[in-house]
């Protein structure tokens, strides 16, 4: 697994969403003023390789989690994104060593919620991506490199990834039920607009982790930091700086 780092502080561990580590550019940008930032690429993603015994979420996460252990990573904030965010919540479910003391899901997927499907964007155009996971379909691609032929193909083996690891429904059954297991300080964060995990699949997402607290951010969909960050950063930032909490186990 691929990993970059910088910045300094507390650690911050950011696990992007589908289309790959640089949907995550702008919000790591403005993590690394004041934390260190640890950030994955998973294999599979960005053209790196996947060996084909991993291709499960489960599998990334104990990817995660081996990670943090051999480098003996302490008081960790992690921070995922759309599928990131089910990664990320099957990475504190995992912590046996307690390295990880917050957690923060933006519009993750994962969860199976009645009457709250999640969107099914295999095989989306750009332009119909953008309509489900956009307030304002134009600021679709904004902080990403330039559509270049070579960026398209990434884009695409990018989602075949994705397809691999989320299976035809984007959620594990059992994860849900197991949510209950996370007793660190959890954020849920949520863009108002998106059609891809809706906001009550959020609000539900949320309420079965104990003692999370779930925010929205208006006009923003599916990556909030995108289309409103101001708003995004005014809600995250007091978590980050927070002190860790004693984890309860």
């Amino acid at each position: 697994m691929k990993i970059t780092e910088s910045g300094s502080g507390r650690n911050v561990l950011i696990l992007h969403g589908g289309g790959g580590p640089a949907t995550m550019t702008l919000l790591g940008a403005h993590l690394i003023e004041k934390a260190h930032v640890i950030a994955p690429t998973y294999p599979g993603w960005d053209g790196t390789a996947r060996p084909e015994s991993l291709s499960t979420v489960a599998g990334l996460a104990d990817e995660v989690v081996r990670y943090l252990d051999e480098h003996d990573v302490k008081d960790v904030l992690v921070i995922g994104s759309s599928i990131g965010g089910w990664v990320a919540t099957e990475v504190a479910l995992r912590d046996k060593a307690h390295r990880i003391s917050g957690l923060v899901i933006i519009n993750g997927t994962g969860v199976n919620v009645p009457g709250q499907p999640i969107t099914d964007i295999t095989g989306f155009t750009p332009q119909q991506l953008a309509k489900v996971a956009f307030h304002d379909p134009s600021k679709f691609g904004a902080g990403a490199p330039p559509p270049t032929p070579e960026r398209i193909a990434v884009m695409r083996a990018n989602a075949a990834a994705l397809a691999v690891f989320a299976g035809k429904d984007s959620y594990d059954p059992t994860l849900v039920d197991r949510l209950k297991g996370i007793h660190v300080p959890t954020l849920v964060l949520w863009g108002e607009s998106d059609h891809v995990v809706s906001k009550e699949y959020g609000r539900a997402f949320a309420a079965a982790i104990p003692n999370a607290r779930f925010e929205t951010v208006a006009e923003a969909g599916h990556l909030p930091w995108i289309e409103q960050p101001a708003e995004t950063f005014r809600v995250l930032d007091p978590f980050v700086a927070a002190p860790a909490a004693p984890v309860q186990r």
